[in-house]
């Protein structure tokens, strides 16, 4: 299940509720037109995922972001 945040909680795995793409924190890019994931939590458009893995966020229709995960079907 997804549950609303504003920060990074410690988890692996967050996704954007306003473009439904899941990012992944561990391979996250940091260049200035990366996955600017700071952006969309300052903005209110972040979950996390219960358990915290790229499967549920699957389930919950995200998609992959093309940059720190790839094989995005958009």
């Amino acid at each position: 299940m997804a549950y609303r945040t504003t920060s990074r909680n410690g988890k692996r795995f967050l996704g954007n509720t306003n473009t439904t793409e899941v990012h992944d924190l561990l391979k996250e890019d940091k260049r200035s037109n990366g996955c600017q994931i700071d952006e969309f939590l300052r903005a209110g458009h972040g979950v996390y995922f219960i358990p915290d893995t790229h499967e549920q966020a699957k389930k919950e229709g995200y998609d992959n972001c093309a940059k720190c995960i790839g094989s995005s079907t958009r």
